[in-house]
Order: structure tokens, then C-alpha cells, then sequence
């Protein structure tokens, strides 16, 4: 762990944004680190990497067809559902990195929020969750690159795209955070904008269906209860809403983050959740043949969809702007993934913490840690070789283990305040808090046993189980780690417990 150092005095007069960096190195020193980040990320651009991340784009054309062919169009109202949910995390996690600004998100917030061995194990199911939703990202776009080049979307051409897709997405990260923050809002204005003017030509030219199709299963609940196949159908929605606590990851790059990063989680879920919502409306209502995709003959609606409205012609510039939003998706999820890597290695609580320390003055960013975010998920994406349906498998996971990363977090909140922790940052909910943290912690709860269940049955018991059981695996591995080394017992920052006003003392700094 980098030594703290407090900040030193400037003669003659300060600028607002000096004197602005001057108390973030200060909160930030107080919390026990020296940052060797530059705070170069505004707020647009805190919130479009947040937005990058989370991918309307991504989320809804990597999973239309499998939930529109399981749920029928009322699959839509998951994303109702999800983002509600997520938005309840949100407001936890707001108050978290309000009060703990520190590079990194779920390990270091719950570290302070609970401790060492909870804060590692937190960080490494999300570590591996978020390195595992890279490859799944560039998989998922796979597919739209191949056809975008006119060739064979075979396994082989996926991977090599993906592969492709990857290695862009590194060399932008590795840059630096001035390029990263621009190509976030680049990515965010294409996808906001080519969502807007594909979903809203779709709906003008190629609509065949009203809002009441949005109500019809078209014979997907089998003719029983309709609830099991909205569950399984569902898998858009919870796999739409994360990507807001990117915000946080990147929290010692932007300025006064205790207010700022709150603010920018809440709007990603906001703008997010209505462009998914949009996107997925459109498309439904520009499906020609719903039956068709029901029964398995239409196997990929969203490219007929499009070839339909756009021609061979127009579609490639449609998949140029589909492709840029995954290059910015992955793009974010690097960015994560290499700050928590980071978060970990300087305070010497992993394997290979030297390398992962290491900083480049030069870009501002941490090369090791980035290069990490690209190996691992490379080497998921070729494994994927030895799967028919490894899209799936592979998002099945990882949302299993963000979702699992994210609710170890919002239960060592609720915790903490059982003990008498007051969110003491800029951004608190006050009395709701607590009623937020409890709900948040009840549908991140339902929303793991949805994913976990199983439902095929007819398949071998470790491939209808293959959610949960790689989800034991990597916590179990994570115990192991942590039962054959010490890396989890290293390192001095200080959790919080029993706090007092927020205006008495903003930053309890309790031992252990």
C-alpha cells in the first residue's frame, strides 16, 4: 500500500479546481493511500464509462433472441424488474463511495466495511466475474463482426473477432485515462444515438406488432403457469443492469467523487434502463414472424430484423455502430477489472502483486493489471471452443458473479450498520438507508436463486447445474487461495464501524 502523504500548501491563489484536488488527496490520504492516478475523468465521462459498461446495445443484442424465443415479448418486463433492483444497489453503493472514494470498488469498499478476509474473497468473485463478462462481451460480438465482414459466423471466425475486439479494447486502456474517458463518451454518443435512430426507423418502418403484443407469450408458458418461463426469459434483464459501479472503480480519477460518482451510477441506470427499454420494444415490434423465433426456425431475429428494415447495404453501417458499442462495453469492464486488480496489489493482498503494482507514470494508467484484463478473458474466449452453447454458459456466470460480488458488498453494509455505521459522505439516503440496503439485499438474493435454478432437465445434472456449480467453484478456489496463503491478511487500511454524525466526523477511522 502506497504511504499517505498529506497535501502541500500552494502559494498564491488557488484555483476551484486545484483547491478541489487538494481536498480529494486529502480524503484520499485519510483513507490511507497516495494516489498516483490523474483525476482527468469529468463527470460526462465518469458516467458514459458507466453507461459503456452497462451497454443497452450489448445487453439486449446479445440476449434478444434466447429470452424473445424462452419468454416470448413479455421478457421485456424484466428489464422493469432488473432495473429497479439494480437502482436500490445503486443508492447503497452511492453511500459507500461517497464516504470511501478509493480506486478499485467492491474489494476496498467492503474492506472497510467489514474486513479482510470478507473484502478479499468479495473481490475475487468479482474480479473473475468481471473478467469472465470481457470474454462474454467479445463473444457476444463475435457474431455481428463476422457478418459486418461477410463471412461464416462460425465458431473460429468468433473467436478470432473476439480475439480482434479485445486487443482494441486493450490498446485504448492502455493509452491512458484522457483517451479512456474520450472514448467513453465517443462510445456512449454512438450508442445512445444509433439506438435512438435504429429503434425509432424500426418503429416507423417495420412495425408489426402494437404494445399489446408485449402481454401475449405466444404459447411460451406451454399453457400452464407463464411464471417459469418469464424466470428463465429474464436472463436480459438481470444481465442489462451492471456496469454503475464502474463508476466507482474509476474513483480516484475524477474530482470531488464523493458527490459526483454517486450522481453518475444512478444516471447509468436511469438513461440506461430507458434506452434497453426502447431498443427492446422496437424490436419486438419489428419481428415479423414471433412464432417463428419461438420454435427455433429464426434463430437470430435481431440480424433479420435488421436486414429486413435496413438492406445488406445499411445494415453493415447498423452492425459498425452494434460493434462500437461492444469495443466501448469491453473497453469499460477492462477499466474495471484492471482498478480492482490494482486495488488489490497495492495493498499486497494477492499473487504477483509486484507486477500488478506497477504504475506508468507516462499514461496514468496500471499496465499489468490492464494486461491481466486481457490475457484471462483472451484464453475464456478460445476455451470456448469446446462449448455449443458456451454465450450462454459464459453470461450465465459472470452475471452469477457480479451479482454475487455486488450483494457481498450490500450485505457487509447492512451489516455494518447493525453495528452502528452512518454512511457519513456527501450522498446518503439517511433514514432510508437501511430499508434500501435490506431490499437491495432481498432482490439481489431472489435475482442469484433465479439464475442458480435449474431448467433443462433432460440435459447431464452438471450442465443443468453448470450456473451454481461454477459459481461453488470459484468461491471454493477463492477459500483455498486464502487457507494456502497470507496475501489476505496484508495491508493497513482500517474498516468502519461505529460512526458518529457524518458532520462531526466524515471519515471514522477505526482499527480493525
Amino acid at each position: 500500500m502506497s504511504p499517505a502523504h498529506e497535501p502541500t500548501a500552494h502559494g498564491g491563489p488557488a484555483s476551484a479546481a486545484d483547491a478541489g484536488t487538494d481536498t480529494d488527496t486529502a480524503r484520499l490520504a485519510a483513507l490511507g493511500y497516495e494516489s498516483h492516478y490523474k483525476r482527468d475523468m469529468s463527470p460526462w465521462a465518469n458516467f458514459s464509462l458507466g453507461f459503456t459498461y452497462l451497454s443497452p446495445v450489448v445487453g439486449v443484442y446479445a440476449l434478444f433472441g434466447f429470452s424473445l424465443a424462452t419468454g416470448g415479448p413479455p421478457m421485456i418486463w424484466s428489464l422493469v424488474v432488473a432495473g429497479l433492483g439494480q437502482l436500490l444497489v445503486a443508492l447503497v453503493f452511492g453511500e459507500i463511495v461517497s464516504q470511501f472514494p478509493v480506486s478499485g470498488g467492491i474489494y476496498p469498499w467492503a474492506r472497510r466495511l467489514w474486513g479482510r478476509r470478507w473484502a478479499w474473497l468479495s473481490g475475487w468473485v468479482y474480479l473473475v466475474a468481471l473478467l469472465v463478462t470481457i470474454a462474454s462481451v467479445t463473444y457476444g460480438a463475435g457474431p455481428y463482426a463476422a457478418s459486418l465482414l461477410g463471412v461464416e459466423p462460425t465458431v473460429n471466425n468468433t473467436i478470432a473477432c473476439a480475439l480482434a475486439i479485445l486487443l482494441i479494447a486493450t490498446l485504448i486502456n492502455l493509452s491512458g485515462t484522457r483517451n479512456l474517458a474520450r472514448a467513453a463518451i465517443i462510445g456512449f454518443a454512438a450508442e445512445l444515438l444509433g439506438a435512438l435512430a435504429v429503434g425509432i426507423w424500426l418503429l416507423a418502418t417495420e412495425r408489426h406488432h402494437g404494445v399489446g403484443a408485449l402481454f401475449d407469450d405466444f404459447g411460451t408458458g406451454g399453457g400452464g403457469s407463464y411464471a417459469g418461463a418469464f424466470l428463465a426469459a429474464s436472463l436480459i434483464g438481470i444481465f442489462q443492469y451492471y456496469g454503475f459501479e464502474a463508476c466507482g472503480d474509476v474513483a480516484e480519477e475524477v474530482r470531488d467523487p464523493g458527490r459526483r460518482i454517486p450522481r453518475a451510477m444512478r444516471m447509468t441506470i436511469y438513461v440506461g434502463g430507458a434506452a434497453a427499454m426502447f431498443v427492446t420494444f422496437a424490436l419486438v415490434s419489428s419481428v415479423a414472424d414471433i412464432g417463428a423465433v419461438v420454435s427455433g426456425a429464426d434463430a437470430d431475429p435481431v440480424t433479420t430484423v435488421l436486414t429486413a428494415a435496413f438492406g445488406s447495404v445499411a445494415v453493415k453501417v447498423i452492425l459498425g455502430i452494434v460493434l462500437v458499442s461492444f469495443v466501448s462495453c469491453a473497453m469499460s469492464l477492462q477499466a474495471a477489472a484492471s482498478r480492482l486488480a490494482y486495488s488489490y496489489a497495492r495493498d499486497d493482498m494477492i499473487a504477483g502483486s509486484r507486477a500488478l503494482a506497477r504504475f506508468s507514470a507516462a499514461r496514468a494508467v496500471p499496465p499489468y493489471a490492464l494486461l491481466l484484463a486481457a490475457v484471462v478473458p483472451a484464453l475464456v474466449v478460445v476455451g470456448s471452443k469446446v462449448s455449443a452453447d458456451a454465450l450462454t454458459k459464459i453470461i450465465s456466470f459472470a452475471s452469477l458473479g457480479i451479482y454475487l460480488g455486488f450483494q457481498m458488498v450490500v450485505l457487509a453494509a447492512l451489516r455494518a450498520r447493525a453495528k452502528g455505521w452512518r454512511p457519513a459522505g456527501p450522498f446518503s439516503l439517511g433514514r432510508w438507508g437501511l430499508p434500501v440496503n435490506a431490499a437491495a439485499l432481498a432482490y439481489g438474493v431472489g435475482a442469484m436463486v433465479n439464475m442458480s435454478w435449474p431448467r433443462t432437465p433432460e440435459a447431464p445434472w452438471y450442465d443443468d447445474c453448470i450456473v451454481p456449480l461454477s459459481g461453488a467453484v470459484v468461491v471454493g478456489a477463492g477459500l483455498l487461495y486464502m487457507a494456502l496463503t497470507r496475501h489476505h491478511g496484508r495491508g493497513g487500511a482500517r474498516r468502519a464501524t461505529r460512526s458518529p454524525a457524518p458532520r462531526r466526523t466524515p471519515l471514522p477511522r477505526l482499527p480493525p
